[in-house]
């Protein structure tokens, strides 16, 4: 999977390509624990990720969990298959899709 941390202040976005997976959520979970301090706006942009597990929901809700108490999260440019995916699992009502 390929992560690109890009920090602006406090708003910092993360583009993710490729699969996240169980074999990639650990890493992505681990490099985002270190970057989140001091962010208020977390933007996922997923315009080049193809495909998400079980686990990769989980770090999305749990980065959720946190920016709930330090400002905002978004999640962009999903393609159908994985809008299909936060469609089934119920994550359209938890998490802020644009």
């Amino acid at each position: 999977m390929d992560m690109n941390f890009k920090k602006n202040g406090e708003e910092m976005t993360v583009e993710l390509g490729g699969r996240l997976d169980t074999t990639t959520a650990p890493d992505l979970e681990t490099k985002l624990g270190a970057e989140i301090s001091g962010v208020t706006n977390l933007i996922f942009d997923l315009e080049k990720l193809e495909y998400i597990s079980s686990a990769g929901l989980r770090v999305l809700l749990s980065a959720q969990k946190i920016m709930n108490r330090a400002g905002n999260m978004t999640v962009r440019n999903a393609n159908e298959s994985i809008r299909e995916i936060f469609d089934v699992t119920g994550f359209v009502e938890i998490l802020n899709i644009e």
